[in-house]
């Protein structure tokens, strides 16, 4: 008897095509057949793989043939750990990325002023003082003091969030409206910067950012912040986003666009917290045709590197005493991963320090212990950024995955040194090969819109370990960083396999999802230096071309 794909692929093949690709280089992921030059699309499923010739043998009277003239196809990207109503409230607030300087912060914040009227919040995100190219006149544990952005903005309340989404900074104005004093505490998981009298600096680091509270987005809001993620998704060459942390009204809203059909990508949705997981109910997957699916849940056990809250084992170099902050105490990640296991559910934990990875690691491993029976629960660690080189074998030993963002790595090198110490960054910091020499699988994202969901720039930094501008040569720990092929299989293959989506995409196959990327240079072969040149050209969804540059 045929298996079920067989069968839909020979359904497929039997009807004229809705849209062929013919005359491109492509890369399918397969072991059986790694390269072809044409694909056949029918109804939203890849129906034929294979020549130019042979696939043009199957058109039809209504087929559209897109000649790619020698474009590269691969399987439809997929962005492992976003937030993806967050990339759409980063475009609808102040943008402060690739911000050089505190002075360049607190003059895009007076220019915002002008345009609000009194009173009006002024929300704005992508701050990094890691990498400021001057540093401010005065600092406290690393941070400039509120009283320049309070001066240009005495009237409105200011809150901005740093690029990670792990510390924000409030004015004057802001603080004084949200009552922060002296005598206001810190929550458990977080931290008020405060300079030597007692007062508050402004900077609110992970759950102590709950202490300011800008007026919620309305319905409207997140509805158009989905669509402007959407749009810059697919202009990226993204089919497929797991959003890492979506709270019970997202849901309901992804829920609500899913029955209408109205996503325009697929989205693999981790339920945000223990408590949500509870109430949720049992899990629901999705159908094989569905856009939506909801398996999973995400933790959160420790903070950020740049803004000093990962859990480390050993103290900050440049905050001595500082060892970062438990934003979840580590026995509720282990009831976590007790329930997860036992209702079926995923569990993905956002880890960045050496204790916090330590300490999901050990959950995870006294979760399967207890449910041996348990076969095939792919549990997730989020970041695996900052390990104790004792660790990165249970990676391999446990079956966790390994959930990496290749563009922090080149972005948080050149000052993680400054955190960590040179030891500690070459034993255990973004070590991929050491984690695929245990044995583990490796996929890969861009935290956005902690960082551009651009999955190239992302590729990139994966398979030189440099910056865009190419630094540092050779890349750092060159002998970390991903072949080209391991780094397409972290954004494709092993992506899908690890939201257990393998049996409909990740490669290009008859009877898999017709869900493609099309770039204009080919990846696995271009010299490094061209790689940050690919275009996407077509990014195809569900057999719809559902994004076509105007580029030729």
């Amino acid at each position: 008897m045929f298996p079920t794909s067989t069968i839909l692929a020979l359904v497929l093949a039997a009807a004229a095509p809705d849209r062929i690709l013919v005359n491109g280089v492509v890369h399918t992921m397969d072991d059986a057949r790694p390269r072809a030059e044409a694909v056949a699309m029918t109804g939203g499923r890849i129906s034929a793989v294979g020549s130019s010739a042979e696939v043009l043998a199957l058109k039809g009277p209504q087929t559209e043939v897109i000649d790619l003239r020698g474009a590269t196809v691969i399987p439809g990207l997929k962005e492992s750990h976003g937030h993806f109503i967050g990339i759409g409230q980063a475009r609808m607030v102040l943008d402060l990325v690739g911000t050089k300087s505190w002075d360049e912060v607190v003059a895009r914040v007076a220019e915002a002023v002008k345009t609000r009227p009194k009173g009006a919040w002024i929300v704005g995100r992508g701050w990094h003082e890691g990498k400021w190219q001057t540093r401010p006149a005065r600092e406290i544990r690393g941070f400039p003091p509120h009283n320049a952005l309070s001066a240009v903005s005495p009237d409105n309340p200011v809150y901005l969030v740093r690029a990670d989404g792990h510390a924000g900074f409030a004015n004057a104005r802001a603080m004084e409206l949200m009552k922060i004093t002296k005598e206001t505490k810190a929550p458990a998981g977080g931290d008020v910067i405060r300079d030597e009298t007692g007062e508050a600096t402004g900077v609110f680091i992970d759950t102590a950012k709950g202490l300011i509270r800008p007026p919620s987005p309305t319905d409207a809001d997140i509805r158009e912040a989905v669509r402007l993620a959407t749009e810059e998704c697919l202009r990226k060459g993204i089919t497929f986003f797991d959003d890492a942390g979506a709270d019970p009204a997202t849901l309901a809203l992804y829920k609500d666009l899913a029955a209408k059909n109205q996503l325009g990508l697929r989205l693999y949705a981790m339920i945000a917290g223990l408590d949500s997981m509870k109430k949720f109910g049992p899990p629901e997957p999705g159908g094989a045709d569905s856009f939506l699916s909801i398996r999973s849940v995400k933790l959160v056990i420790d903070g950020a590197l740049g803004s000093r809250g990962a859990r480390l084992l050993e103290p900050y170099v440049d905050d001595p005493g500082n060892t970062g902050l438990w934003v979840t105490d580590p026995a509720k990640v282990r009831e976590g991963a007790l329930y997860g296991i036992e209702h079926g559910f995923q569990v993905n934990v956002h880890a960045i320090g050496d204790a916090g990875n330590r300490a999901v690691l050990d959950a995870f491993e006294a979760a399967f212990k207890a449910h041996p029976e348990k076969k095939d629960v792919r549990f997730r660690d989020e970041h695996s950024q900052i390990l104790d080189e004792s660790d990165i074998p249970r990676f391999g030993r446990l079956g966790v995955i390994a959930s990496i963002q290749g563009i922090h790595g080149t972005s948080d090198l050149p000052w993680a040194a400054k955190r960590l110490g040179e030891a500690r960054v070459l034993e255990g910091a973004y070590v991929w090969q050491k984690l695929r020499k245990s044995g583990a699988v490796l996929i890969n994202g861009t935290d956005a819109p902690v960082e551009d969901v651009d999955p190239i720039k992302s590729y990139y930094a994966s398979v030189t370990r440099q910056s865009e501008a190419g630094e540092p040569r050779g890349g750092y720990q060159p002998d970390q960083k991903l072949t080209r092929l391991e780094a397409l299989r972290s954004y494709t293959k092993d992506a899908y396999w690890a939201s257990f989506a393998e049996a409909n995409g990740g490669v290009v196959v008859p009877g898999k999802w017709a869900d493609l990327t099309v770039l204009s240079k080919d990846i696995l072969s271009v010299p490094d230096a061209e790689i940050l040149k690919a275009q996407v050209l077509y990014t195809i969804v569900n057999g719809r071309v559902a994004y076509r540059s105007g580029a030729k």
